[in-house]
């Protein structure tokens, strides 16, 4: 079975901010370079390396970042696209090449510029003005395919979840992680002298109460903001991490699920409900659990609906206290664990939705040596 033995991130900034110059392989670079610092190995260990990104020019981008990290030139770089969640499905693809004998050292996570994003146009086949867009089309259905911020809001109604529990969720996000600065600092390679999260601030229902809607009941306090960042895992096998005298976190189960696109908010509950069931598992043995912000109708709706204690969710704050850097979101979760678990722990989870009505969940386990 494969481990992940090192897992480090950038800070989460605010898009425009102190990493808006910075292209997705240059907030990567680092990250990765100080991951196998971690990990004791050398880059000519490494034999792939993973990198999710949603927003970038297309390409190759895992090159990119693999080139700028000094990586051999034979590490092709493999780049993924799923949205919110390729963070956390290229580390589950990683450990799948692991675990099938393909490479002994994986490097996966997820690197994205919100600032860098390319402006993007719909052309027409009669010639008229190219159209630009925000958001790229995720089903072939435009009439099933919502604006985010409005399936957040239609989440709200159809689920009874007020803008009052929305805002304490926000409130709790940011107090949480405030609180858990000193521990985040073990997570962090500084990059450009940024040492931790720009965004994270002290949250007051005054604050909410001002804050501008979006779209119904979802305000500019409970939509995470768009953001740059880079997170990676080093994914080894079991018997080089014996060799190396390394435990680490195991993956126990990961699976991605489609759902109904018109609800992308409700997609982690299958996936969640589908790697308990997998490990033989009920959310009570759960230590902890990584659950996407990216609204917080979005979060208190999977708490509600994989019956998950709200303690455990989230306990150093979420994106709406850091930002929402696309692809990389669901590998900073997995960081987020390895830094949190030890082997006394119960399993942990890491669960995240994605447009189109996709979900990804993981459950995770610290080992000893």
């Amino acid at each position: 079975m494969a481990r992940i033995i090192a897992a480090r991130r950038s800070a989460v900034v605010p898009k425009g901010g102190k990493f808006a110059a910075l292209e997705p392989h240059q907030l990567a670079a680092p990250v990765i370079t100080t991951c196998l610092l971690d990990a004791g190995l050398r880059t000519d260990e490494v034999g792939e390396l993973i990198l999710s990104n949603a927003l970038g020019g297309g390409g190759n981008p895992a090159r990119i970042a693999a080139l700028a990290a000094d990586l051999p030139e034979r590490v092709a770089g493999l780049s993924i696209d799923r949205q919110c969640a390729g963070g956390l499905d290229a580390i589950l693809l990683g450990h799948a090449l692991v675990d099938a004998g393909v490479h002994d050292v994986v490097i996966a996570g997820g690197a994205e510029s919100y600032s860098r994003r390319p402006l993007r146009a719909h052309r027409f086949a009669d010639g008229r003005t190219p159209e630009p867009y925000d958001q790229a089309p995720f089903t072939p259905w435009p009439e099933r395919d919502p604006d985010m911020a409005e399936a957040a809001a239609a989440l709200a109604q159809t689920q009874g979840i007020s803008r009052a529990e929305q805002d304490d969720w926000a409130i709790r996000s940011h107090a949480w992680a405030r609180a858990a600065a000193t521990a985040r600092s073990a997570e962090i390679v500084p990059i450009h002298t940024i040492t931790d999260d720009q965004f994270t601030r002290e949250l007051s229902p005054r604050h909410c109460a001002r804050a501008p809607s979006v779209f119904g009941d979802i305000t500019a306090a409970t939509m995470a903001v768009a953001a740059d960042a880079a997170a990676f895992v080093v994914i080894v096998s079991d018997t080089l991490a014996r060799r190396l005298n390394r435990g680490g976190m195991r993956l126990m189960q990961g699976v991605t699920l489609g759902a109904d696109p018109e609800q992308p908010g409700l997609a982690p509950i299958p996936a969640i409900a589908e790697v308990l069931s997998r490990a033989g598992l009920s959310a009570k043995a759960l230590h902890r659990a990584e659950i996407m912000e990216a609204f917080a109708v979005q979060t208190l709706a999977c708490i509600r609906g994989a019956h998950l204690a709200e303690e455990i969710v989230n306990p150093a704050g979420g994106a709406l206290a850091q930002g929402h850097p696309v692809g990389a979101s669901g590998a900073i979760h997995a960081v987020k664990l390895f830094h949190a678990l030890r082997p006394s722990d119960g399993p942990a989870l890491a669960a995240i939705a994605a447009a189109g009505g996709l979900g990804s969940a993981a459950l995770f386990e610290a080992i000893a040596p």
